[in-house]
Order: structure tokens, then C-alpha cells, then sequence
């Protein structure tokens, strides 16, 4: 997903830098609006699912110390490691969907610029 993101961002800049007519612009806008709405989506599934796996390491957690089972440790331990990846590639998707909202600015923005030109 991660480098799917990027390839498209650089993409839709690309694009958005090289385009000069009203139509272009409006395919531009319709993808990168659809886009943007797969990500939000995306980026729910992984808040609830880090969420979930942080429940799940915190019951872990009082679970070990409540029993006292060391056997817990190695558990606990690959949870902790799982949901610090899931933190870090919600931060990712996080700060891509909000690059996303900054480049559909620009889209409108040069959608207006070339309204005034005509």
C-alpha cells in the first residue's frame, strides 16, 4: 500500500502539473476523488484493526500480571511489535490522505484558473 501511495501521488502530481485543458483537469478530479475515497476507507479498516490489537496487547498485559505467566512475556511481545507497525503505516496513511485533501485543493484551484482564462 505503501509504495501503491506513493507511486500515485507523484502520479496525480505529474498529471495536475502537465494538464492544460478543462476536460483532463475533470478526469483528473473524478479518479483522485474516488481515490481519496479508498483511502479514507483504508485508513478506517487500519485505525480499528491498530485499535483492536491495542486492546487486545493492554489484556495481554493485565493478563500476565494478574497470573503472573511469563509464558505471557513472548505474546505480549509479538503484539507490541504488531501494533507498532500498524501505528506507523496509519501514519502513513494518515499523512497521505491529508497530502490527498492539499492536491484536490490544487485541483481546484487550477480548475478556477483555467475557467478565468476562457
Amino acid at each position: 500500500m505503501t509504495e501503491y501511495l506513493t507511486h500515485y501521488m507523484a502520479e496525480v502530481q505529474k498529471r495536475l502539473a502537465d494538464c492544460q485543458s478543462s476536460e483532463e483537469l475533470a478526469e483528473i478530479m473524478a479518479e483522485h476523488k474516488d481515490k481519496i475515497a479508498f483511502m479514507q476507507h483504508e485508513r478506517i479498516v487500519h485505525f480499528l484493526v491498530t485499535m483492536m490489537f491495542a486492546i487486545i496487547l493492554i489484556l495481554l498485559i493485565l493478563g500476565m500480571l494478574a497470573l503472573n505467566n511469563m509464558m505471557l512475556l513472548l505474546l505480549v511481545t509479538i503484539i507490541m511489535v504488531l501494533v507498532g507497525f500498524y501505528i506507523k503505516h496509519y501514519y502513513f496513511l494518515e499523512n497521505t490522505v491529508q497530502k490527498m485533501y492539499r492536491v484536490y485543493d490544487e485541483i481546484l484551484a487550477k480548475e478556477k484558473r483555467l475557467r478565468e482564462v476562457k
